[in-house]
């Protein structure tokens, strides 16, 4: 049942730091977590930047406002990326969150956010996404963000749709986050079920940060790696042993499904906005 009750800016604030900590609680395979530091980063470094970042994703009148604030408020509490593409799937569902109306679904309430995008919304992306200057960005020929957009956010997502999933998202009103979400939902709450929507995600899809920074034939190599791993983990005894040896493995090649491990934080939002509010406080 959708929420009858509103959410007010301090309980999706703390939905935000929960997924963000949710998420660095599960051994995710070749991502940052709190059992292993990699890619020159630490579990500590995505703490700091999620606590940062919520307040400015529920402060901001805008998504652009929202996706801006909470990017350059991370940049400079751990001066690195940390989190961009978090903080794009995130900024709309606050909105939304705030937005909908008292008993509606998140999703119907998304979809009239995303449709409402502005060129404004895309000037404050493309200042945070120069900002935070993401592993593999490269150019692009039309609509690079190094340029002032001179269309609105949805539709420069749709430009990128074809090569990376975080955009894609933007286009198929948050198809494959509430596809998770659901996912993660029917599942017994806690770390296996997060690393299960994490290792459902990574079998789905080529990752497109791996695909940013070691191509496509790299990415779908490794998608299939983790749908032959999810499957057989069901049928393991020693689980955590082999999400650490499976973690070793792909570490050790430098790949980082970062975008799968963005996508889990967004589709643990999700969930939890799609249930009742917390009681305020009094």
């Amino acid at each position: 049942m959708p929420p009858e009750s509103s959410w007010d800016m301090a309980a999706v604030a703390a939905a935000f730091r929960d997924a963000c900590r949710a998420e660095l609680a599960a051994l995710k395979p070749g991502n940052v977590h709190n059992f292993r530091e990699g890619h020159g980063m630490t579990a500590a470094t995505f703490e700091r930047a999620a606590e940062v970042a919520a307040v400015r994703l529920v402060a901001g009148r805008t998504v652009g406002e929202r996706i801006e604030g909470a990017v350059r408020a991370s940049l400079a509490a751990v001066g690195c990326n940390a989190n961009l593409g978090i903080v794009l799937l995130c900024a709309p569902l606050a909105h939304a969150a705030f937005e909908r109306g008292p008993g509606e679904p998140l999703r119907p309430a998304l979809a009239r956010v995303l449709e409402r995008l502005t060129v404004e919304d895309a000037e404050a992306a493309y200042r945070a996404i120069a900002a935070a200057n993401p592993g593999g960005l490269g150019r692009a020929d039309e609509h690079d963000v190094a340029e002032p957009p001179t269309i609105t956010l949805r539709e420069a997502m749709a430009a990128a749709a074809s090569r990376d999933r975080i955009a894609l998202q933007y286009v198929n009103d948050f198809e494959d986050v509430f596809a998770a979400a659901a996912a993660y939902q029917a599942r017994r709450s806690g770390r296996e079920a997060v690393e299960d929507v994490y290792l459902g995600l990574l079998s789905l899809f080529p990752d497109s940060h791996v695909v940013r920074k070691f191509g496509a034939e790299v990415a779908e190599t490794l998608r299939r790696e983790a749908a032959a791993f999810a499957e057989s983990l069901d049928f393991r005894e020693d689980r955590e042993r082999a999400l650490d040896a499976f973690d070793l493995h792909l570490k050790a090649k430098g790949l980082n499904p970062g975008t799968t491990a963005d996508l889990t934080v967004a589709a643990l939002f999700t969930a939890r906005l799609e249930a009742p509010p917390p009681e305020p406080r009094g």
